[in-house]
């Protein structure tokens, strides 16, 4: 039953542990994998510790968990009268942030005086090479399926809201459900693809849409041009309008790239708080849609640290709405 939280705008968390504990169970138990020489089958969950957590607050659903697994498996050969070689494999970090690489399984075989040193580690390499693959692909899919189960039960429906605010954030989450659990791999302005070394965060969005009295061509420029740039930042800015260039507003404190420019029509950045850890860009796309006298600018931000919306959003509605507004007067300041 979802709790009294009219529009999804409070804060509300829900404890998951239990339920996370018998998803592991019905998930792990049981996986099994074999050659020509042997078998290996994880046989028990016998410790989940940690905290898990999903929460909602202002239409957006995130999850928060961090646990250690540990795991028992029974592995024996093919030859006639094998004798059975019992194990264990511990997993110290499974986190809301953990890429599909990042788990780390520690493969323990328990010493049998009735098996030679041998076979036990042929079983502990069967683990390791075609078991540990299985697991590693189980364990990503839990942050998905999380949210999936239990987001009905801390927010509204989206039909039951009322607010645009709330209710546009829920939409355009939903819209992203595929990458609920992991956003877009931030950009990385040297040129490296790789995310080895860029900081995880659990991410949100951001949609406003604020509207100018100018035509959409000025506004786009407004945005763009090194001059006018200044002009509403009121600091020498860093800009090209170019496709691939770096940029740097308000004296460094706002820094990303431009990804893709459409005369008139688009924007997108990279685009980073200096505050946030070294290397994490989120992605900002600034819509144009021109009217008889005035065009609305649809910005929609994603892969927004969580915890950080209200800043970007406060800082974006001062710093560029605003700003742009009372410098060249293109419509009222509220």
């Amino acid at each position: 039953m979802v709790v009294n939280n009219p529009n999804n705008w409070h804060w509300v968390d829900k404890n998951c542990i239990d339920w996370s504990r018998q998803y592991f169970k019905e998930a792990l138990v049981g996986s099994e994998s074999k050659d020509e020489t042997a078998t290996v089958a994880i046989s028990d969950l016998t410790s989940v510790e940690g905290d898990v957590e999903v929460c909602q607050r202002k239409g957006k659903v995130i999850s928060l968990f961090d646990l250690k697994l540990v795991l028992e498996f029974i592995g024996f050969t093919n030859a006639g009268n094998s004798k059975s070689i019992k194990g264990s494999i511990t997993i110290p970090e499974v986190a809301y942030d953990s890429e599909h690489d990042d788990y780390q399984f520690e493969v323990s075989v328990h010493s049998n005086p009735d098996v030679d040193n041998q076979t036990e580690e042929q079983i502990r390499m069967l683990a390791k090479s075609k078991l540990i693959p299985q697991l590693r692909e189980k364990l990503f899919q839990f942050g998905v399926d999380l949210i999936k189960v239990h987001s009905s039960d801390i927010q509204l429906p989206a039909e039951q809201v009322k607010s645009q605010y709330t209710k546009s954030n829920q939409l355009h989450k939903e819209k992203l459900s595929t990458q609920i659990f992991k956003e877009t791999t931030p950009v990385s302005t040297d040129g490296n693809a790789s995310s080895s070394r860029v900081p995880k965060y659990n991410t949100s969005t951001l949609h406003l849409e604020p509207v100018f009295n100018t035509s959409a061509d000025q506004l786009y420029m407004t945005l763009l041009d090194k001059e006018r740039v200044a002009a509403w930042t009121r600091a020498p800015p860093n800009i090209e309008p170019k496709e691939g260039s770096l940029f740097e507003l308000f004296g460094g404190n706002i820094s990303g790239k431009i990804e893709k420019l459409e005369p008139s029509k688009k924007i997108v950045q990279s685009w980073r708080l200096a505050t946030w850890e070294r290397g994490h860009y989120a992605q900002l796309e600034i819509s144009f849609h021109q009217g008889s006298t005035e065009t609305k600018m649809e910005v929609n931000f994603t892969g927004i640290p969580v915890g950080e919306e209200d800043a970007v959003q406060s800082n974006f509605e001062e710093y560029y709405i605003r700003s742009i507004k009372v410098t060249f007067g293109f419509g009222a300041v509220l």
